[in-house]
């Protein structure tokens, strides 16, 4: 088994898309854990990438790391291809004393500076303009990165949405938005929410490219991906790049589909999964076996129940960690917030 073999459809070997096919099962398998300790009450909430694995690991893998992301509350694989701890994501969720933020943060939230993951906004579509923003005061200054700009298709609705792409499209800044259309922003389907044939061909009102992709093919994903970064990165200005997916889960662990989609729908995306398909590749090229996938369903396993159970090991952030951090010198009222607040609940250790 060549394990340099390249495959026709991508400059993909087979190594990487070997790690690419375990990150697509861990997600997966990090995505059914979260929910579950969100109903079990361990944590508060949750918003799942189930089905859109491909999509989002496909156009993040396409990046080299100066690039930055951009991202909405869906993107957990990204800092995971970027070498942030499993562990860490789940301590975000938890939003125990080990989380860098210290709880503050909505879930899932979160922000890692040292990978180039911007915060996580909960408005959607804001990120969009400042995505650009981003990109065009580095173009300006000579840093060479391209920014990937992440969105949902209700999104596209917004006015953000068309603030960032007329801007990038006049400044040719450096930023590939990424339209991931997943059939439902929350309870409104594609069908709702324009009259375009699609969410690719809006590019023309800011002239640029528009690309539509098979978002459940990680290999088209990345192909189209990394043609758009390449363009950015010559000076060319954006893409914009829409993936056809589907949101098999609900919107949010606060959500229920099966008031506003027939089940037959998520069972006819469901034979389209993204992770079934990627080992029909790699089946077809000979180099995936059954025990192979057991293995690494094993592996991944074993990874996130050991991370969830580090995370859940932490204690909860102390009561006086809020008023930290805000001033470089506490002021004067929030000493006295902070000395009040710490005699009403008895300064004890355990709570303070």
């Amino acid at each position: 088994m060549s394990q340099t073999k390249e495959f026709a459809q991508t400059r993909l070997s087979t190594d990487e898309l070997h790690r690419l096919y375990y990150l697509m099962v861990l997600v997966r398998l990090f995505n059914e854990k979260a929910t579950n300790l969100q109903r079990q009450g361990k944590l508060h909430s949750f918003l799942n990438c189930v089905g859109q694995e491909a999509a989002i690991i496909g156009s993040a893998y396409a990046l080299e790391d100066r690039d930055w992301v951009f991202p909405t509350y869906r993107e957990h694989p990204v800092p995971l291809l970027r070498g942030v701890r499993l562990v860490d994501l789940f301590n975000h969720l938890i939003a125990n004393a080990a989380d860098h933020a210290k709880g503050r943060n909505l879930p899932p939230e979160y922000s890692f500076r040292h990978i180039n993951f911007m915060s996580i906004s909960a408005p959607v579509g804001t990120q969009l303009p400042q995505a650009t923003g981003f990109a065009h005061a580095a173009r300006l200054r000579g840093d060479d990165l391209v920014v990937l700009a992440y969105s949902g298709e209700g999104a596209t609705s917004e006015g953000d949405f068309h603030t960032g792409l007329n801007f990038a499209g006049v400044w040719k800044a450096p930023v590939v938005f990424f339209v991931q259309n997943n059939g439902w922003a929350i309870s409104v389907p594609t069908s709702r929410q324009t009259a375009s044939d699609g969410f690719a061909i809006k590019a023309r009102a800011y002239g640029i490219p528009g690309v539509s992709v098979d978002g459940n093919d990680l290999m088209q994903v990345y192909e189209a991906t990394s043609e758009a970064v390449a363009r950015a990165r010559r000076g060319e200005g954006p893409t914009l790049i829409e993936a056809k997916t589907y949101r098999v889960g609900p919107h949010s662990t606060s959500d229920d589909p099966r008031q506003y989609r027939a089940e037959s729908e998520v069972t006819e995306w469901t034979r389209k999964d993204p992770i079934v398909r990627l080992e029909q590749v790699l089946r077809d090229a000979d180099v995936w076996t059954e025990e192979l996938g057991a293995d690494v369903r094993r592996r991944a396993f074993a990874e996130v129940q050991q991370a969830a159970i580090e995370a859940l090991r932490e204690p909860m952030p102390l009561v006086r960690s809020m008023f930290e951090d805000v001033y470089d010198r506490q002021p004067a009222h929030l000493f006295e917030q902070e000395r009040d607040y710490l005699d009403l609940i008895g300064d004890r250790s355990d709570e303070a």
